[in-house]
């Protein structure tokens, strides 16, 4: 007798298979079947299988729209989960429908998939059944994925007080959580048996800081420990460090950092001025302005102090960033000096670690834990909130949400709870940093996020040796080329994009949670055209996975010798020049338990604990046509031609910027 073939696969990962009793409702244009239990002799259903079974045929269902997977208890097998990848109905006519899955069905519960044919709103308006689920499936899940506010002025976040809270599709797999609690641990255990964690006094040498983590030297670590005091490595940093997203053209020097001529002079050399270089565009700054007013916390029971320099830095005719003036805060006087590199070694010193600390907190809070984080948690939300799964918006970007409510809820739970690592290692504590996130989000724009418009209003697209530009282009414009033609293939006009209520609804939701509404702000609140569309797209993926990269991957590498990146300072910035010593800032850098909570973190953060998956890897199939398909496999060969191109030109250089390599930059903000 004819028959429905059905091939159900399920996840090959740790604890996928299930011991229950599945079943099958196949639900056609015509009709539906009868609930058809999924049984061979044996065990069904196990890791890695794709098991193939036959529903027979009562009546001619039509077009296969959705299934029902009906998971039940089988006999005296406790209650457990199963990962199911996709299943697959032939019909006896031959015509086969798909059905993407990749999701947990917890327990006893019914699960209905929709054919994965890429739909919006406007291509089911002639089937009310199927306009139903899509409505049915978007209600499940805002109230799966709720927002709460975590402190004032900040972008919502997912409603959950623990990772436990959160939907099992959004959770760390068991061998991701286990590897990563296995390198905490691991570092933890370091500090202790060195007994670094107890050590509230001063490092009494720089050469004792080598003894954290020794057995974690990688080429850029040694690299910065022996060029950190360099003017040309101070430089680099801010192109090709964890921050490379601050420094801007200089074309007039502000009037609260009184820099003259004769200050510079014997920087620039003889054969020219400050003035010609300013006229040439070869003057820099990088201003920490959003600092000032933050106040500081206790460590140790003593108090930190915190700046909000200003630096002027001059590309030179060698192509490097140089720096020429450091003023320590935002008001100019008599005891607020501008040091020189002329100045004595130790004094221009200790401004460069001045500037490098305020640099972290700029860093960490507003770059990485603001843009790169709750930025893309928010994304991710949206996405799961507004976009039912047969979206190809939903297809598109789902890759780009994996883990990213789970690493941050882990980070609201520990690393930013109070008594977390910003009140043990950094000079604003906990408190400080809530308010200079807060200030942030007040500053954000959609411009300096979206790559090519931040670069052209900083001023710097066309600097030499900025590899995070060279390597952020090539990716963005990959990006932007497979979005487009995404865009292309389920909006044949700009009246499709405005006409789509799930994707209003999605965008409107990242303008209001994210961006807190604030249209000065430059963040669209609703797309009228696919320009708008594929900007926007582009933008979301390139943050959630190259931008991420490289202002993350390299903390690490760049702050393991602290005196690099130091996240507090013990004595307040100097008021006159000439008084510091080695001995000086030996007393000014963190204490050896400060320094080392935060280097325990960095350590466990700044490297993917396993299950990785690289910028442009899919192996969950969410798009089952052709079309897509092609555009993905594009993808992949572009970025496969990028990663080539930057191992290449890292053979070249005395460094190599690592941080951007799509085989290497992961999906999504997952860890």
């Amino acid at each position: 007798m004819a028959a429905y073939k059905v091939q159900v696969a399920t996840g090959d990962i740790l604890l996928a298979g299930t011991y229950s009793s599945v079943s099958i409702t196949l639900v056609g244009a015509r009709g539906e079947s009868s609930k058809h239990r999924l049984d061979h002799q044996g065990r069904d259903f196990v890791r890695g299988a794709v098991d193939d079974y036959e529903v027979p045929f009562e009546q001619d269902l039509g077009p296969i729209h959705l299934i029902r997977l009906h998971k039940e208890p089988y006999l005296f097998f406790p209650t457990d989960n199963w990962f199911c990848n996709f299943v697959r109905v032939t019909t006896p006519k031959g015509e086969t429908y798909n059905f993407p899955s990749y999701q947990w069905l917890e327990g006893s519960c019914t699960l209905t998939l929709r054919e994965g044919a890429a739909k919006t709103v406007s291509d089911d308006k002639g089937n009310p059944q199927l306009v139903e689920h899509r409505k049915e499936e978007l209600k499940k899940r805002q109230e799966s994925y709720g927002w709460k506010e975590y402190a004032p002025g900040w972008p919502r976040c997912v409603d959950a007080k623990s990772t436990d809270d959160l939907d099992s599709n959004s959770k760390y797999l068991f061998t991701k959580s286990s590897v990563f609690a296995m390198r905490t641990v691991k570092s933890e255990l370091e500090m202790r048996l060195k007994g670094f964690n107890n050590l509230a006094e001063s490092w009494k040498n720089l050469d004792d800081i080598r003894r954290v983590f020794w057995f974690m030297k990688t080429p850029v670590t040694e690299y910065v420990t022996e060029h950190w005091m360099d003017d040309d490595f101070f430089g680099y940093q801010y192109l090709n460090g964890v921050n490379p997203v601050v420094i801007k053209k200089c074309p007039a020097i502000p009037d609260n950092f009184p820099v003259t001529p004769e200050m510079v002079a014997g920087s620039l050399g003889k054969s020219t001025s400050l003035q010609e270089e300013l006229k040439k565009g070869n003057i820099f700054i990088t201003d920490y302005k959003i600092l000032e007013g933050i106040p500081t916390c206790k460590l140790n029971g003593k108090r930190q102090y915190l700046a909000a320099p200003l630096c002027l830095l001059h590309l030179n005719p060698k192509g490097q960033m140089m720096p020429l003036a450091i003023q320590l805060n935002q008001t100019p006087g008599p005891e607020n000096p501008i040091f020189l590199p002329t100045d004595s070694k130790w004094d221009w010193t200790l401004a460069k670690i001045w500037v490098r600390m305020s640099n972290f907190h700029v860093h960490e809070v507003n770059t990485h834990l603001l843009e790169a984080h709750f930025h893309c948690e928010v994304y991710s939300m949206a996405t799961l909130r507004q976009l039912p799964m047969c979206h190809p918006l939903y297809k598109l970007l789902i890759p780009h949400t994996r883990y990213t409510l789970h690493i941050n809820t882990l980070a609201r739970t520990s690393l930013i709870q109070p008594g977390g690592v910003f009140d043990q290692a950094t000079a604003t504590g906990r408190d400080g940093m809530i308010k200079l996130l807060a200030k942030g989000v007040e500053a954000s724009t959609y411009s300096s996020l979206c790559l090519p418009d931040d670069l052209q209003e900083r001023g710097v697209a066309s600097l030499p040796n900025y590899y995070y530009r060279d390597d952020g282009m090539k990716i963005w414009k990959a990006i932007e080329t497979f979005v487009s033609g995404i865009v292309g293939l389920y909006y044949k006009c700009n009246s499709s994009v405005k006409g789509d209520p799930e994707l209003q609804a999605w965008v409107h939701e990242i303008f209001t949670e994210a961006f807190l509404g604030r249209n000065e702000s430059g963040v669209p609140s609703t797309l009228e055209n696919k320009a708008e569309l594929i900007k926007f797209l582009t933008m979301i993926i390139f943050c959630s996975s190259a931008r991420h990269a490289a202002v993350n991957s390299g903390q690490f590498d760049f702050a393991a010798w602290m005196p690099n990146t130091p996240a507090t300072l013990r004595q307040p910035p100097p008021k006159v020049k000439g008084s510091a010593t080695l001995e000086s800032i030996l007393a000014t850098l963190p204490e050896v338990n400060s320094s080392c909570a935060l280097l325990t973190l960095l350590s466990i953060v700044s490297y993917e604990p396993g299950d990785l998956r690289p910028l442009g890897y899919y192996p969950e199939e969410h798009f089952t046509e052709e079309a897509p398909r092609k555009l993905i496999a594009a993808f992949q060969e572009r970025l496969a031609e990028i990663s080539k191109e930057i191992e290449a030109r890292n053979k070249t250089l005395p460094i190599g910027y690592l941080y951007m390599n799509p085989a290497e930059a992961q999906n999504s903000v997952s860890i």
